[in-house]
């Protein structure tokens, strides 16, 4: 009996192509997959809340009693800046000069000014507590940490919408935060005042410098100018308009009308020099040649009219075709004549207009070399009069620049003024504690929240189904579920009980788990059934053999005979869990010392079910494995049996798998909850890929229902009269003998 082909389930992995349960995966709601991440660690996110909780309270009664004294002051832009040196310092006074004040007022110049004034490098109220010996505030190190200390505890900062500022200290005295304050005004005012007089003063020294350097240049300029003026005679008008400039104006027009003139009379002697003698002449040609040439044609051409009317008649020897003959010619003879004397008067017309054109050019040139001179001679006035110009428009802005800073020095100081003077606190600033608790408790949530999905993130174990989709771009076959059984009623079991659920427990989650498995392998090829089943996994102790088993046992309830068969050639264990004889099995039968039908056994549970152990462990199993009897023993049992389990080893541990996987009609993957890693799911299902196996998809075991990312999918099982004591999905009694079941 030869075995059926069955197609292969197609997975895309090129182009990221997934199977119809992670498209349905990737369409779940983020929200509830982040719900599952919570609740899984959710003892993390509580573990830091009561520590926020603690730290909270902690803060809250160890705050210190700081008093806050608080002052305002306006920036004003006054009447300085109608004298304000330039018009670029008015757009300073936009938003720019706001924050460039706040920074100053937080400036290491003003804060050093404050501490010295105030001594606070030894004052005990700022420091809190007398210093053992008196410090020098010219100290870097005291500088350093007193004016440190005070940008900690100054807070300068803008009212809406105004150019008001409020500057704030925080001290463990009253009278220290208010005195701060205030001397910080002060400096501040006094600061801007000096700062603008002496930049005043500095802008003032220095333009009066330069100011004495421009004159000299003014007077030097003006006098070079006059004496180029007085050597092109230009002095008093415009110099671009000059003697020269008319000549050279009229020139171009006479050589422009000269070369006209020419062109006309070129035209008409060549137009002559080519009129045709005949009288077919066009009326151009006519009015070219004149109205004497224009007359004799037209004589010429009757008389020529009169002959030819006359040879129509009479002989060639008659007198009145001679006489029209002899006419003929005389006129021909004159029209020559009159077209050479055109002609020739046509060309010295043509001559004359060239020699005149030719002499107007000539002066013209000569105007131009002038007019060229003369430029040259402008250029170096211009150059003269523009520096003039420039030097005595710097020099008048200077002396106005001069003026205004004057002014400016003494206006500055206006601009600033004290709205609100500090006063010293009378209660300190505390804040509440429940707000500090409430502040601290929802920062370590937070923080707790983040550590949950930075845990999950870097957890490398498959946990969730979609997990397992999504690493290994494979369709779940089933979820099969954590065994616990009752240490009192594994007492009462058999040996092949207590290892096949489906035996111990027939109505329980993993004995219907393993139906639901058996329904995806057989329709998961199209076509037909799988034959021949292989079960391997990633990685060891992944329970391959418990599904094996357990597979084998629901697939006989249709009434099939199956073959469970221990390929497991390194470390067999079907034989121990079902308490069977291990001398005698696979690697028996390989060897050729036993048949198929001799090393079969069976247990009385389950009559339908043969067991092919492994036998005794060889020492090449990979070459017994490979070999051409292990196909023809494949193929006998195909003959015999409706279906053929094989339990093997992990994949990324030896190959013995991936030998097996080639003859397999379906391979399933094992993974084990939180035991199987994600890379090697990848490497074992790359592994099987290559190798051309068949693989249908992957069985997630071991599962623990009560995870939170499980809490759903097993809600079904309450259904009243599903998975009823006694009676399996496929609707048979399992009290029944298989021989009575149906169909």
């Amino acid at each position: 009996m030869t075995s059926p082909q069955f197609e292969t389930p197609t997975v895309d992995h090129g182009s990221r192509g997934l199977p119809l349960q992670t498209l349905d995966n990737a369409s779940d709601s983020a929200l509830s997959d982040a719900w599952i991440t919570v609740r899984k660690r959710l003892w993390v996110i509580v573990l830091l809340g009561l520590l926020g909780v603690g730290w909270g309270w902690y803060k809250a009664v160890t705050q210190p009693r700081l008093f806050e004294a608080a002052g305002t002051i306006e920036i004003r832009s006054g009447s300085s800046n109608e004298y304000r040196i330039g018009n670029a310092s008015s757009t300073a006074e936009g938003p720019s000069k706001i924050p460039t004040q706040l920074a100053i007022l937080k400036s290491d110049t003003l804060l050093l000014n404050v501490a010295r004034d105030l001594d606070l490098a030894n004052d005990p109220r700022f420091l809190g507590g007398t210093p053992a010996t008196r410090r020098n505030i010219d100290d870097p190190v005291v500088r350093q940490s007193v004016v440190s200390s005070l940008q900690g505890i100054i807070n300068v900062t803008t009212l809406s919408k105004t150019d008001l500022i409020r500057i704030s200290c925080n001290t463990l005295n009253a009278q220290l935060s208010a005195d701060i304050v205030n001397k910080l005004v002060n400096d501040y005012i006094l600061y801007s005042f000096d700062s603008r007089a002496v930049a005043s003063k500095r802008v003032t020294g220095f333009f009066s410098h330069q100011l004495d350097d421009l004159k000299k240049q003014v007077e030097t300029s003006q006098g070079e100018m006059i004496d180029l003026q007085k050597q092109l005679g230009v002095l008093g008008f415009d110099p671009s308009i000059n003697q020269v400039t008319a000549n050279l104006s009229d020139l171009n027009k006479a050589a422009n009308t000269a070369e006209l003139a020419r062109i006309q009379a070129q035209t008409r002697y060549r137009a002559l020099a080519e009129l045709d003698a005949t009288p077919k002449g066009t009326g151009t040609d006519r009015a070219i040649a004149g109205p004497a040439v224009a007359g004799l044609r037209s004589q010429l051409e009757i008389a020529r009219a009169n002959l030819a009317q006359l040879s129509a008649n009479l002989g060639p020897n008659h007198p009145q075709m001679l006489a029209a003959k002899q006419q003929v010619a005389e006129l021909t003879e004159e029209l020559h004549e009159e077209q050479n004397r055109v002609l020739i008067d046509a060309r010295a017309a043509y001559l004359t207009a060239k020699a005149e054109e030719d002499n107007t050019k000539a002066a013209l040139a000569t105007q131009q070399d002038s007019a060229f001179k003369m430029r040259d001679e402008l250029v170096d006035f211009t150059l003269k009069q523009r520096e003039f110009n420039a030097n005595r428009t710097l020099y008048e802005n200077l002396q106005e620049r001069i003026r205004t800073a004057g002014v400016q020095a003494g206006l500055e100081s206006t601009e600033i003024d004290i709205v609100d003077a500090a006063v010293p606190p009378i209660s300190p600033s505390l804040r509440p504690k429940s707000t500090i608790i409430l502040i601290n408790t929802l920062a370590m949530l937070v923080l707790g929240i983040v550590a949950t999905f930075v845990l999950d993130s870097l957890d490398m174990g498959l946990r969730t189904v979609s997990e397992v989709e999504a690493v290994s771009g494979l369709p779940s076959l089933a979820l099969i579920p954590r065994t616990r059984r009752n240490v009192q009623d594994t007492g009462k079991l058999s040996t092949v009980q207590r290892n096949l659920v489906m035996l111990s427990s027939p109505k329980s989650q993993s004995a219907e788990a393993f139906r639901a498995l058996r329904t995806s392998l057989l329709l998961s090829i199209a076509g037909g059934e799988p034959q021949t089943i292989l079960l391997t996994s990633a990685t060891p102790a992944e329970g391959k053999t418990t599904v094996s088993m357990n597979l084998a046992a629901v697939l006989t309830q249709r009434g099939v005979r199956v073959l469970l068969i221990d390929a497991d050639l390194r470390r067999p264990t079907v034989h121990h869990r079902l308490g069977l004889q291990g001398q005698i099995g696979l690697t028996s039968i390989l060897t050729g010392s036993t048949t198929l039908a001799e090393a079969i056994q069976t247990v009385p549970e389950i009559p339908e079910l043969d067991i092919l152990v492994s036998g005794p462990v060889p020492p090449f199993p990979t070459e017994m494995l490979s070999s051409v009897a292990m196909r023809n023993l494949l193929e006998e049992a195909r003959g015999t049996y409706t279906h053929i389990v094989m339990d093997s080893p992990p994949l990324l541990s030896v190959t013995d798998s991936i030998v097996l996987a080639r003859d397999a009609d379906a391979v399933v993957l094992i993974v084990r909850q939180g035991k199987s890693s994600k890379h090697a799911l990848r490497r074992a299902r790359d592994l099987l890929i290559r190798s051309g196996a068949r693989i249908t998809g992957v069985a997630l075991n071991a599962v623990d229902l009560n995870a939170p990312e499980y809490a759903s999918y097993y809600g079904y099982y309450g259904y009243s009269g599903y998975g009823s004591e006694g009676v399996d999905s496929t609707g048979w009694d399992a009290s029944t003998k298989p021989s009575e079941r149906k169909e």
